[in-house]
């Protein structure tokens, strides 16, 4: 069976504790995107995530290792939640299948004080998937399109598809919660 795991980011604490926000896995294109999956007979997951505002690795993947992760799973991940996907690669010699990051975030200013970006990125992960892909947009953050710049000088084959209007790819940038590109992706 085909499966899906989409990771939501890194949200602010006053955003996570708004009693008015949705959860972080029912924001943006998350819950879209699981829908068409879902449609498409791709069990689709969208975990939350401990304490996202300040994320500790160790916390994040005892939830994540709570799935199955095998050559029939696709994982989603967008921003912190895509770096998150890079470290678990890079940590775990997992085959797994289609890998899409949205707008990856890895610190590269060490702004977090977690320890969740220590890690070294193998350059031999996208061997162990069926490929990856890494969507951004030229009107995001530095720090993205940095660590977007990180990923395409160490992970060779990958594939970027480049927006220039989408900003972090959240309703605010992109006025929508449908992705269809996103979709587009992981179904080819």
């Amino acid at each position: 069976m085909k499966t899906a795991i989409i990771l939501h980011g890194m949200p602010s604490k006053k955003e996570y504790y708004n009693p008015k926000s949705s959860a972080q896995s029912n924001k943006h294109w998350i819950p879209w995107i699981q829908r068409q999956l879902i449609l498409n007979d791709i069990l689709a997951q969208t975990p939350e995530l401990p304490e996202p505002y300040e994320p500790v690795y160790e916390k994040w993947a005892s939830v994540f290792n709570k799935f199955q992760v095998d050559e029939n799973t696709i994982l989603i991940g967008h921003s912190c939640g895509a770096g998150f996907l890079i470290r678990w690669l890079s940590e775990n010699k997992v085959k797994v299948g289609k890998v899409v990051l949205v707008a990856p975030y890895l610190d590269s200013d060490h702004d977090l004080k977690t320890g969740f970006f220590d890690f070294e990125i193998n350059e031999d992960m996208i061997s162990r998937t069926k490929g990856i892909t890494i969507f951004v947009s030229t009107d995001d953050d530095k720090d993205i399109l940095a660590s977007t710049e990180e990923l395409r000088s160490k992970l060779k084959n990958i594939q970027i598809k480049e927006f220039t209007n989408k900003g972090h790819f959240t309703f605010g940038g992109m006025k929508t919660e449908e992705f269809p590109e996103l979709k587009e992706e992981v179904l080819k």
